[in-house]
């Protein structure tokens, strides 16, 4: 087992961070936060880890909006490296990250998504799987690669669709999956269980 290194990049709220946080408060999780860095000024992902003492950032990622620029993407590793990170965790991040994250960090970027991938990538998932008429929907802690949405699988969780169902009270939902589901995969990394062969991501 080794402390895993988190660094965090989001896009929001960060109450996905936030179950990381709680879970390595719990000591359910063997990981140290190290910086947390957003695209949004405003973020409240950083007034949440000012509130847990966590060195946190604003980069600027212009001028795209769904992806990270060259620019910005230098920053990022450069700050993600001086902080010692090991792992990057995407919690909320809505951009697409390039290659030379990814080269930097290999195999140790994870993303959340709130579907049961292969199915409904990109934004508003919820939504997409409602107006399908899907019975099942869920959450995916999937390896990041240089596809959307498209990663080794870690670990997903179910959510069932019920009748009476909006996007509001789906998405509620799967959210509530989400904040297990992250902390989960993160454990199962820090325990050194997680083996890709291909596609597959073996737990032992």
């Amino acid at each position: 087992m080794a402390t895993l290194k988190l660094g965090v990049l989001g896009s929001g709220s960060g109450s996905n961070m936030q179950s990381i946080v709680d879970a390595i408060e719990k000591g359910e999780l063997d990981a140290e936060i190290k910086i947390v860095l957003a695209d949004v000024k405003d973020a409240y992902i950083l007034e949440r880890a000012a509130k847990h003492n966590i060195p946190h950032q604003w980069i600027d990622c212009s001028p795209w909006k769904t992806r990270l620029d060259t620019t910005g993407e230098e920053t990022a590793i450069r700050l993600l490296k001086e902080a010692g990170c090991d792992t990057v965790v995407l919690a909320g991040f809505m951009r697409i990250v390039k290659p030379r994250l990814l080269e930097a960090f290999p195999m140790r970027v994870l993303n959340i998504h709130p579907a049961l991938l292969p199915a409904f990538p990109g934004v508003h998932s919820w939504t997409q799987a409602l107006d399908y008429g899907c019975k099942v929907a869920g959450v995916t802690v999937h390896f990041v690669d240089a596809g959307t949405d498209s990663g080794p699988i870690i670990v997903q969780k179910c959510v069932p669709v019920l009748e009476d169902d909006t996007p509001e009270t789906l998405h509620a939902r799967i959210q509530v999956q989400e904040h297990l589901a992250f902390p989960e995969a993160l454990k199962l990394l820090s325990e050194g269980r997680l083996r890709v062969e291909g596609r597959r991501v073996h737990i032992s």
